[in-house]
């Protein structure tokens, strides 16, 4: 089918009312929950195959996640969808002002391929919770886990959630389609792209990108549950994460014991061996692969099973590739560092990051990092774990991204806020009218 009729067919059926229901909005997500439950052990399958994730950590960063997502959406989207009441102003005197959430209507959601099930149908599991239908666009790198979405969403009717699989030439055509709004998960590059196609029609987006998020350990900080911290963050998915630790700055007078540590985290959670554990994942392609492997010298790799081993990398050029673009891959730079002013100039002279992550007990220090830098999420004394709770908004800001998402936020991004004001018959300021010989007097003694 052309995507034109996908598009006409979903706008028409919206146009129907039917999804702006509370029962057609909870039943889609319960038929939702449903199919994916009884399809998990092929999704498992598909992950393993696509990116080698073993079923523990695909179940823990993809599936355990939405399941979690869909449960707080039907828990509190009775309560978000009532009409909120606001005050009025003096000028307004006897008037009701409220607003109301709408949904956009056909939404387009393009998704990556690093965490192809979760960044896929987090989005659009808070699109259908708004009362949306959805156009899903997953990515061709991973085509196990693309191609299991479109069997199992197309036990839905097309006019509420349909899957188009196909290369960037696909996106680019549906990008051409009158879509009531888009959600892109990508690379800021791509995004660039995105926004400017977007643009030529105003239809609004969100962008989830990525960046350099950097990494303060400071002196005071627990280094041996730092650093098993910061070996979890980093390597899980062999480091391709959007939000993964991309480089660090550890205090001069511990950094030998903090890299010591991380060494020593690394054997424990995946062996002596990394390329030999189960549970640590492999390079998504070839492309990706040769790519990382152009940044180091001495990386060990397996380049017929794509995978590759935890790196640090001490002291890099700050001028060179692996710091200037996004790593998304197991290589961390480390940098020591004497004044945090030093370090906070640094982060603050490069394009703000999706996230940052700083491990003190030191309030005052986490006060000023907090104060003096920019950053889409922030976690103290841990890694990734702000992403994966519902009552926090995730997304960017410059250039790692626009706008957010999970739980209410989800709702929010997808709804459009509308003001309503109903005016009494009963009550009419003749003073508003041109006519008033007190209109001037009236007003000034309201407005000053």
């Amino acid at each position: 089918m052309e995507y034109s009729e996908i598009v006409r067919r979903q706008k028409e059926y919206f146009a129907g009312n039917a999804t702006k229901t509370l029962e057609h909005r909870l039943e889609t997500l319960r038929l939702l929950e449903g199919l994916l439950k009884k399809n998990e052990a092929h999704f498992l399958e598909a992950l393993e195959a696509d990116l080698g994730k073993s079923a523990d950590e695909a179940f823990m960063t993809e599936i355990g996640i939405v399941y979690e997502e869909i449960r707080f959406m039907k828990r509190h989207l009775k309560k978000w969808m009532k009409a909120k009441s606001v005050k009025t102003a003096m000028t307004h005197l006897a008037s009701k002002a409220w607003t109301i959430h709408e949904p956009y209507g056909a939404v387009l959601v393009i998704s990556p391929w690093n965490y192809p099930y979760q960044l896929a149908l987090t989005p659009l599991i808070g699109a259908i919770a708004s009362g949306n239908t959805v156009v899903l666009k997953p990515s061709e790198l991973a085509p196990k886990t693309s191609d299991m979405l479109f069997q199992v969403l197309s036990k839905f009717r097309e006019e509420i959630i349909a899957v188009v699989l196909g290369d960037a030439l696909q996106t680019t055509k549906l990008l051409q389609e009158p879509f009531d709004y888009c959600f892109f998960t990508g690379s800021s590059r791509v995004g660039k792209l995105i926004m400017g196609q977007v643009a030529e029609q105003l239809m609004p987006v969100t962008l989830e990108l990525g960046g350099k998020s950097p990494l303060i350990v400071s002196k005071d900080a627990d280094l041996k549950l730092a650093a098993k911290r910061v070996a979890f963050g980093k390597w899980l998915n062999a480091g391709q994460t959007c939000i993964a630790p991309d480089y660090a700055f550890v205090d001069q007078q511990v950094y030998d014991q903090f890299k010591q540590e991380l060494i020593i985290a690394i054997r424990e959670l995946y062996g002596e061996n990394p390329l030999e554990n189960k549970n640590y994942g492999r390079i998504v392609n070839q492309a990706h692969f040769k790519r990382l492997r152009s940044y180091v010298d001495g990386i060990q790799m397996d380049e017929q099973t794509l995978k590759m081993a935890p790196f640090l990398l001490e002291n890099p050029d700050p001028d060179s590739s692996v710091m200037q673009e996004e790593i998304f891959g197991p290589i961390l730079p480390l940098y020591s560092y004497q004044n945090l002013e030093d370090v906070l100039r640094f982060i603050k002279e490069r394009p703000k990051p999706l996230a940052l992550y700083l491990f003190t007990k030191n309030r005052e220090l986490e006060r000023k990092v907090l104060f003096e830098t920019s950053s889409g999420s922030v976690c103290v004394n841990d890694t990734l774990m702000q992403i994966s709770t519902p009552y926090l908004p995730f997304g960017g800001v410059g250039a790692s991204g626009m706008g957010s998402y999970h739980g209410y936020q989800s709702f929010e991004t997808f709804s459009h806020q509308k003001s309503v004001l109903r005016q009494p018959n009963w009550l009419d300021f003749g003073f508003r009218y041109p006519s008033s010989k007190w209109r001037g007097k009236i007003l000034r003694l309201i407005f000053k």
